[in-house]
């Protein structure tokens, strides 16, 4: 039903969050998080049902866990910098376009291997040791 008198609505940050580990996930501080197909925190691997989310803000180890037996902080709506893919680098033509998880610290130019990876974020800059991603 649609508002017919003004409401206090509930709101928070929103750059640092705290998101449920899939089982047997072990995520280190300062890695890419991704969600899974399922909505649980995960490790950036090359996979195509990713979502990224930001850095992680801490180590944990759900090795042994149940989905959503710990949770994560994690770090969003900042860039950072993440390695570059040698394989597939991103170069500067990439400046504003999306880059693609490869790993829990890398990211390519595009989504090789057959549609393999899920997107990153845009590209924001690229130094020689990195790329920032947004």
């Amino acid at each position: 039903m649609a508002l017919t008198q003004d409401r206090n609505t509930p709101h928070r940050d929103g750059e640092i969050i705290s998101v449920p580990v899939a089982a047997n996930a072990k995520i280190y501080a300062g890695g890419i998080v991704a969600a899974n197909a399922t909505g649980y925190a995960t490790k950036g691997a090359t996979a195509t049902t990713l979502t990224y989310l930001g850095r992680a803000e801490e180590f944990v180890d759900n090795t042994g866990g149940a989905d959503g037996a710990k949770t994560i902080t994690v770090r969003r709506g900042k860039a950072f910098k993440w390695k570059n893919s040698a394989g597939d680098a991103v170069t500067q033509a990439e400046m504003g376009k999306t880059c693609y998880i490869v790993d829990d610290e890398t990211v390519s130019k595009s989504n090789a291997g057959g549609n393999t990876q899920s997107a990153a974020g845009k590209v924001v800059g690229i130094d020689n040791d990195g790329v920032w991603v947004q």
